[in-house]
């Protein structure tokens, strides 16, 4: 692949163009589907990569159509580097068209941080989910939802080459079927810990807090049930994307295993160099009652505990950025801005900066995983103790899933508000950051109070189920 040929096509609305490709395995939806958010401008549609990495417990496998080579890792960021430069050396992203136009894309599982940073390793690991499976994707869909309008990019050796594979890859997502009506799954949900557990481990944290050792931690628990065989994880996730829309959300099937996810949270971007990160820390609920939502997005502004929660993962992100990042550069742009999303507001801050020269997008995605706003502060520690008090490795919650373009731009997100399906059925993980100050009993109603919009999209069984000691 040399460059990259662009042909641009009526508008294929995203959710119709996968549904003829979602049966593929490492095919992937980057969904912006929160339309009324400033950050839901593109989504991107691709399937059949001409490669894939994955990563698991410090062994490797790489597939393409020549061969697949496995291999011990423990450095999987320059992996992907090699493996992207192997493919194109050097592309320049064509002007004033959507900004990934083909390059590596998928998931960056919570559990890479344990390349970067040497932690314990006391939590059960149970699941065959790669800490990272990525695809090189040299075919991507563009849709951009501001100006209705659709690309398809394609990376050839000339343009005869282009035009062929851009009809197979058109007739692929135009293949489409009517997506079916969701109909309600049988569900009971349990979680990894009892209430009294979880707050126990609320108390720790803070006993953490006030020895001085961290000034916060996010704790999470994880709700899991069985599901029908014939369960259709594509068909709920249509559903759930118009319940819960998200500026960040996403699909890809692994084939074994199925991550869905209507994050609101941007982890890091890069683009022509500037970068960009914003924590969300602070959530109150979005009501239709004006006078209630009023009174809860001035609660939200006017909360000591979210502004401090929020201010201390923004010192976190500056130093992570300063690894990478000129420090003239670093500049926090907006602190603690409230911002509206489809169920929820949050307080969202934004830090900017610019990548020394010798510096890429994959030295920053280094930098700063996983993200500050899910581990807490000093991340190392904070990683510690999540460690030693959840009991099962998080897997894809809390990492991230996005691209990076061959000319090096890249977006990813946070993968909070997350379902990973496998064997086993499915799995929502919810958590919150403990701060000195914190009640248990809150911190604990708060977890549930996050999970419930995604819940009620398979119209669970009542709140109780989710009460008792998983057995598993």
């Amino acid at each position: 692949m040399n460059k990259p040929y662009v042909e641009q096509i009526d508008y294929i609305d995203p959710i119709a163009a996968f549904a003829g490709i979602k049966h593929m395995p490492y095919s992937l939806l980057l969904d912006s589907s929160d339309k009324n958010h400033n950050n839901s401008r593109y989504s991107f549609v691709m399937a059949q990569p001409v490669e894939t990495i994955e990563v698991k417990d410090g062994k490797a496998d790489v597939t393409n159509w020549e061969q697949r080579l496995s291999f011990e890792c423990d450095e999987p960021f320059n992996l992907i580097r090699d493996r992207i430069e192997s493919w194109v050396e050097e592309t320049k992203r064509l002007p004033n068209l959507p900004p990934f136009q083909g390059g590596l894309a998928g998931l960056f599982g919570y559990d890479l941080g344990r390349y970067i940073e040497k932690l314990p390793s006391s939590t059960k690991n149970r699941r065959h989910i790669p800490d990272m499976a990525v695809g090189v994707y040299d075919q991507v869909l563009a849709c951009d939802h501001l100006l209705h309008k659709s690309w398809i990019f394609t990376h050839a050796q000339n343009k005869e080459e282009a035009a062929k594979k851009c009809a197979h890859f058109l007739g692929l997502i135009s293949d489409s079927y009517e997506i079916p009506p969701y109909e309600a799954a049988e569900t009971h949900w349990v979680s990894n810990f009892t209430e009294k557990d979880y707050q126990d481990n609320v108390r720790k944290t803070i006993d953490y807090i006030k020895s001085g050792e961290i000034f916060q931690a996010n704790l999470s628990q994880r709700l899991e049930s069985k599901l029908p065989k014939d369960f259709d994880a594509f068909v709920h996730y249509v559903h759930m994307r118009e319940i819960n829309p998200a500026p960040f959300a996403c699909y890809m099937n692994l084939g074994a295993v199925k991550i869905s996810s209507a994050s609101p949270e941007r982890f890091v971007t890069v683009k022509d160099g500037l970068v960009e990160t914003c924590p969300i820390k602070g959530t109150r609920p979005h009501v239709e009652d004006k006078t209630q939502d009023r009174a809860f997005r001035r609660d939200l502004t006017n909360s000591e505990k979210d502004r401090a929660e929020n201010t201390m993962i923004v010192d976190l992100l500056r130093n992570d950025l300063s690894k990478v990042c000129t420090p003239e550069s670093i500049d926090v742009s907006d602190l603690c801005k409230l911002e509206t999303f489809s169920n929820v507001h949050h307080l969202v801050s934004y830090i900017k900066g610019k990548l020394e020269q010798d510096k890429d997008s994959i030295d920053l995605l280094e930098a700063c995983f996983p993200g500050g706003s899910i581990t807490g502060a000093p991340k190392i520690r904070a990683m510690e103790i999540i460690e030693e008090l959840e009991t099962d490795r998080r897997g894809p919650y809390c990492g991230s899933m996005g691209y990076i373009g061959f000319d090096g731009t890249m977006d990813t997100n946070i993968l909070i508000r997350t379902l990973v399906y496998d064997q086993d059925g499915v799995s929502l993980q919810v958590g919150g950051g403990i701060v000195a100050d914190s009640a248990p009993i809150q911190e604990y109603q708060e977890t549930l109070d996050k999970a419930e919009g995604i819940l009620k999209s398979f119209e669970t069984q009542k709140e109780s189920d989710i009460l008792k000691k998983s057995s598993a």
